[in-house]
């Protein structure tokens, strides 16, 4: 579970698996949960964490964000210029955060508070108010997880609970509609994970009636993630069905055209086709790769060789697939 796998995990390490709850839940867990502010979003007083004009900022960027590129789509606002929270405007806070290690922490909100620069006012002050709840948000939630321990949560009512408590405290630091924007896919995701171990572990449910609920559990994650859980289930059941008709050309053949359609089952065999005709021409280049190597050539020459026996097995792209697989022996 993405929530339990966040158990210790500490401020910026990795943000934990956000999680959606039933109303009765929520209402209970947030009156158990104290805010930290005098008003409802958690902002009392401005964060201390954002806003230290004394951090020096170094000229190169971390290592590990070395030629990558920055996340686009955050700077969205409204037709008064306030800012509109965004699931791009966090993967921007977590792009920097992750580098915590390689920077301080101070350096690191000094880069976010660079790149929110580019934003009008009013939409700057309110982005760089959202990164300060964001932070001190990330500060609470390392508290709570301490709360839990380190044992791993198995039971769908323990982790309903937990959900229920960070849901909340992502409301008591962050308005809804930032929290919502921030969140909410998460949320689906974990609430659907839940489902599933409450659904998976029921003795009284038959198999059949397992599958009709994991089905309708499934409904309600939003639209790109049912589609990538059909498309993963397609894959896995290919993977079966190959398995099953490995003697069967024919009958796997039929398979794919029901499955896939006509066209993409056709482009499947062909795919297919290249794979298991560069296996097998890659493990005879093998072979006479391991004899060229018993032969006790060295340097220049052992080089000449390796590159004539590449060239009588491949060529164009092949070889430089050849020559990068070579590279990693």
């Amino acid at each position: 579970m993405a929530l339990v796998a966040a158990g210790v995990v500490i401020f910026f390490g990795g943000n934990p698996a956000p999680s959606q709850e039933t109303v009765d839940a929520t209402a209970d867990t947030e009156n158990s949960v104290v805010p930290l502010s005098d008003s409802a979003s958690g902002r009392g007083a401005p964060s201390t964490l954002v806003g230290e004009a004394t951090v020096v900022v170094p000229d190169t960027l971390p290592a590990s964000l070395a030629g990558t590129s920055v996340p686009g789509g955050w700077a969205q606002t409204d037709v008064n210029g306030s800012l509109v929270p965004t699931p791009q405007l966090r993967h921007l806070f977590e792009y920097y955060l992750a580098a915590l290690g390689e920077e301080t922490l101070p350096q690191l909100v000094a880069r976010i508070e660079q790149a929110l620069a580019r934003l009008e006012e009013p939409a700057r002050s309110e982005a760089l108010d959202t990164l300060g709840d964001y932070l001190d948000y990330k500060l609470a939630l390392g508290d709570l997880e301490a709360t839990y321990g380190r044992d791993a949560t198995t039971n769908a009512e323990d982790m309903q609970r937990r959900m229920a408590e960070i849901r909340a405290l992502r409301r008591t630091w962050m308005d809804a509609q930032t929290a919502d924007a921030f969140f909410a896919t998460d949320e689906a995701v974990d609430q659907f994970q839940v489902e599933q171990l409450r659904i998976r572990t029921d003795p009284s449910l038959s198999e059949k009636e397992r599958e009709q609920a994991l089905a309708e559990a499934e409904k309600a994650l939003p639209e790109p993630l049912r589609q990538a859980r059909r498309e993963t289930r397609k894959f896995t059941d290919y993977q079966r069905a190959r398995s099953e008709f490995a003697d069967d050309p024919d009958a796997l053949r039929a398979w794919r055209k029901e499955r896939f359609g006509a066209e993409a089952a056709r482009e499947l065999e062909k795919v297919e086709s290249e794979q298991q005709a560069w296996e097998v021409k890659w493990q005879a280049y093998s072979q006479d790769l391991a004899k060229l190597d018993d032969m006790g050539l060295a340097g220049p020459e052992r080089k000449a060789a390796i590159d004539a026996l590449r060239d009588d097995y491949f060529e164009g792209a092949d070889k430089l697939r050849a020559e990068a697989l070579d590279s990693l022996r």
